[in-house]
């Protein structure tokens, strides 16, 4: 397949594609996850510097996702023996267990899917692609970094948070909300709403715009 017809991107609040696949734990489907958050995301390549720091920050973050009912999901375009050889090495050298599966895509059938291999980048390569899917295997939220910046393990905490949060609450969240801020009232949507929006008790700004201690 030409490069510049490669990706294929997924929707925002659509069903994530399917997909059943090799990894480093054994084979997974999406409906493996059924009930819990996911977070797949993609490595242009192992035994890669910039990958190999971000391996180690997802692994260390991986029992605060998990207390948060969220799995992790690597992928790469590499074989297993590959990924295996890497993780061996990222434990002997820098004392980090990875302790979540990574994909073997060879044919780039889920790199396809998700829309990571984009025109312009190598072609046996994934970009670093972050897909957040829900319990009900919804996609929730996308983010794509360069080939030659590492992600943020710490801003994916802060989404997922944010995320369950609006979810259980039926609110939004501000630039860089974090836990015990307030948060945004959804704005009324008939003009008799907004006339009384500021009698109803919240933080009110102006009738769009209301905030809320949860």
């Amino acid at each position: 397949m030409d490069n510049t017809q490669a990706a294929s991107f997924p929707q925002l609040n659509s069903p994530a594609p399917d997909f059943n696949v090799k990894t480093t734990h054994g084979d997974r489907t999406l409906a493996h996850y059924q009930g819990k958050w996911l977070i797949l995301f993609s490595h242009p390549a192992d035994f890669t510097p910039v990958c190999t720091t971000e391996f180690i920050g997802f692994a260390k973050a991986a029992p605060q996702f998990t207390e948060m009912g969220c799995e992790l999901l690597g992928l790469s375009i590499d074989s297993l023996f590959s990924h295996l050889a890497w993780v061996r090495n990222i434990q002997e050298k820098f004392g980090v267990a990875i302790p979540f599966p990574i994909i073997e895509d060879i044919k780039m059938e889920v790199a396809r899917a998700y829309g990571m291999v984009h025109p312009g980048a190598a072609d046996t390569q994934a970009v670093r692609a972050t897909f957040f899917i829900d319990p009900k295997g919804i996609l929730r939220a996308m983010v794509y970094y360069p080939m030659s910046n590492g992600r943020s393990i710490d801003e994916f905490v802060r989404l997922l948070t944010a995320m369950q949060t609006s979810d259980a609450n039926a609110v939004a969240t501000p630039e860089n909300w974090r836990p015990g801020q307030a948060v945004i009232v959804p704005p009324p949507k008939t003009a008799e709403a907004a006339d009384n929006r500021a009698s109803e008790g919240y933080d009110t700004v102006d009738w769009y715009y209301s905030t809320k201690s949860l």
